[in-house]
């Protein structure tokens, strides 16, 4: 039975396609997808008929905005893949798809090469300890190079590339490959299936040449065929096979494969190396997790995930059941939790616990995902990737576990929101209906953010870049059919004495039969760095300590609209000198009247200025990007506070004013190739150069 088990691990694959955008990872899905049988006509990103792009935004647009999902079989393998988004604005899609991957097929651009955007999602990669083999892509367009590609690789992600195949033609003539480990040549014409044949004469002494290297060069690097090439001076196929198959999982060398997705050429090549080289769930590291009640943690370590305490919870089917929810999605037949299962089993009907509420819940129905398209299962085991209807309060990381074994595994990573948009329904009617559908975006993306600003009042949605906010806006607009207004938030700007007055009188008198009103004061206004403070001078009890705290309250009521502009006042002292009251008519709202009349008139004397709020902005940027980015700062009316140089790149500090950061983040990115990123905090407020309208 076990091994049996452990037959079933061994034959899946958990990987994702990873790329920057328009390098050809959609193509490549769509081609591994028709190659294993799984459709039958070859899905197109131009014609919008791709399975994993079904999002009317993604055909639209032409771009992958969405990680979906898909699985086909290949050579008695299962092959969970997913598809990613290459756009730097939806690079949190990327982080939750590879916090449940085993591998991945990096895809770079034959003529780019290493663009910003692959640099970006290899370093995601890197930090969590995913192999990954790579694929140069586009081999016949003009201008494309393997060497020069596999040079970029080296240079700019600094792995130890080992290709495995010599291209056969170049550009427009590209028709095939060479096996570098067999010595044979894999060529495609009009049809779909590669035929095999000897190396051409024309290429054999550099595939040779080319086969000699990659021996040298795994032999450097892996014990065992170091030792078979000290004796008998080359190496078998064989050996090279389990060589760069470990070599891939300890991530000391990168498989490089080539071909022409658009063409249908490398695709079978490409899926052999998944099969042979990423690793299946039994040779991975189990995700750490904290065990609930004890606050231990447990480590995984050669499959298994081991427990302070001795207990385990292996991966395979008969183990405690453990997933990690790592997509949320609604759609017309309910609420999609996708999970990828990491020990255990979980059946239709099962109870299990959720970490988020630590309470328990139902799993309704179990469903294998072809990207918008699901198939019923009765079961999901150990290394599945599935999706579970019925779930009500999971979110993107929460842990579902088997109720006698609850534990927390470590969610993925979610980044800082860095661009934000205000929004608002055109009609007052619709207020309600997109308060549900943010709040509804927000569970199922947990990089965007919603909040209403407690001063302006606006809703403030916050997401990782313009389009990233302009896909979320659209899709309320399409699924809801609700007219939003979008426009940029409104900054908080205060008012602040720069030159205060003395002796201020006001007289507050009303008398319209009964009981009237009657309060006499006389304020002092003197600047203050921060803040507001009140005090009274009067002497003698000419006004009662009651009216005092009245006239303190008026005078902040009077605080919440300056002269300049109607903004918000601070930065001031208060000071009551002397009053006087009426036997009858004197009251605390008349003294409360009476202080708020006063510093508002006080105000219309003493020399304002309006304040705007700054923040400290942090840019890190490649340095040879430092000086159009100081350029930019200082256009922005940025003062620079700092910069150092840190491992190739450098890192500014600058004082912005925060109405000038709106539309920072696309700037930056056009200006360093998406490879500059930035925080920003706030830090007070400052002058502005001149008064501003509310």
């Amino acid at each position: 039975m076990r091994n049996n088990l452990d037959r079933h691990l061994a034959a899946v694959r958990n990987l994702g396609i990873l790329a920057h955008v328009d390098a050809g990872k959609t193509t490549v899905t769509e081609r591994i997808l028709y190659a294993t049988g799984t459709t039958h006509k070859r899905g197109e990103v131009h014609d919008g008929t791709t399975i994993t792009d079904f999002d009317p935004q993604e055909r639209d647009r032409g771009i992958t905005i969405f990680a979906a999902a898909v699985s086909c079989d290949w050579n008695g393998h299962r092959i969970n893949l997913i598809d990613t988004p290459g756009h730097v604005d939806f690079a949190d899609e990327v982080e939750r798809a590879l916090r449940v991957l085993d591998g991945a097929v990096a895809v770079f651009d034959a003529v780019a090469g290493v663009e910003p955007q692959s640099e970006s999602v290899w370093r995601q990669a890197d930090r969590h300890g995913v192999p990954r083999i790579a694929f140069v892509n586009k081999l016949d367009r003009a201008g494309a190079d393997l060497d020069t590609a596999v040079a970029s690789i080296r240079e700019r992600l600094h792995p130890v590339p080992l290709v495995v195949q010599l291209p056969i033609g170049t550009e427009e003539g590209f028709t095939g490959v060479v096996d570098l480990l067999r010595l044979r040549a894999l060529t495609w014409s009009d049809g779909d299936e590669a035929v095999e044949a000897d190396v051409p004469r024309r290429l054999r002494e550099e595939a040779l040449r080319r086969r000699r290297l990659l021996e040298e060069t795994v032999a450097e690097r892996h014990p065992a065929a170091l030792e078979e090439f000290c004796d008998r001076e080359r190496l078998s196929a064989e050996t090279l096979t389990v060589a760069l198959r470990d070599l891939t999982r300890t991530g000391d060398g990168v498989v490089v494969l080539c071909g022409s997705a658009y063409r249908n050429r490398g695709i079978e090549p490409l899926l052999d190396a998944v099969v042979d080289y990423l690793p299946s769930p039994l040779d991975v590291s189990a995700a750490g997790g904290i065990q609930q009640g004890a606050d231990r943690m447990r480590a995984g370590v050669d499959g298994m995930r081991h427990a302070v305490d001795g207990t385990t919870h292996p991966a395979d089917p008969a183990a405690p059941f453990a997933a990690l929810a790592f997509k949320v999605s609604a759609t017309p037949t309910g609420r999609l939790t996708y999970l990828r299962v990491y020990s255990g089993t979980i059946e239709k009907g099962d109870t299990v616990w959720e970490s988020g509420t630590g309470r328990t819940e139902r799993i309704g129905r179990i469903l294998r995902v072809q990207a918008d398209r699901h198939a019923p299962l009765e079961r999901a085991v150990a290394g599945d990737i599935v999706a579970v209807i019925g779930l009500k309060a999971a979110r993107a990381g929460s842990t579902l576990c088997s109720p006698e074994a609850p534990l927390v595994l470590e969610p993925p990573g979610v980044a800082d929101p860095v661009v934000s948009v205000a929004v608002e329904a055109c009609r007052s009617t619709d207020t309600g209906r997109l308060a549900s559908a943010l709040a509804r975006l927000a569970e199922e993306d947990p990089s965007l953010v919603v909040r209403t600003d407690p001063e302006t009042g606006q809703t403030v949605l916050s997401g990782m870049g313009e389009l990233h906010l302009d896909v979320a806006v659209e899709k309320i607009r399409r699924t809801l059919a609700l007219d939003v207004n979008v426009g940029r938030p409104r900054v908080s700007y205060r008012e602040t004495v720069v030159r205060g007055v003395s002796g201020v009188v006001f007289r507050h008198v009303k008398q319209d039969g009964g009981a009237g009103q009657f309060a006499h004061v006389v304020i002092d206004v003197e600047a203050l760095d921060e803040g507001f403070e009140f005090r009274s001078a009067v002497v003698g009890g000419r006004v009662p300590q009651e009216y005092v705290r009245a006239v303190e309250a008026g005078c902040r009521d009077a605080l919440a609209e300056g002269p300049c502009g109607g903004h918000p006042v601070t930065g001031l002292r208060v000071t009551l000198t002397d009053g006087a009251t009426h036997v009858k008519d004197s009251s605390e709202t008349a003294f409360r009247t009476a202080g708020r009349g006063a510093l508002r008139e006080a105000l219309r004397t003493c020399a304002m200025v309006v304040l705007e709020p700054v923040v400290e902005v942090t840019v890190t940027v490649p340095e040879d990007a430092v000086g159009g980015v100081l350029g930019d700062l200082a256009a922005r009316r940025g003062r620079v506070t700092g910069s150092v140089a840190r491992g190739g790149s450098a890192v500014v500090t600058a004082a912005v004013p925060l109405a000038e950061l709106f539309g920072y983040a696309t700037r930056l990115r056009s200006r360093t190739q998406g490879r500059g990123t930035f925080t920003a905090r706030p830090t007070g407020y400052a002058p502005a150069p001149a008064p501003v309208a509310p």
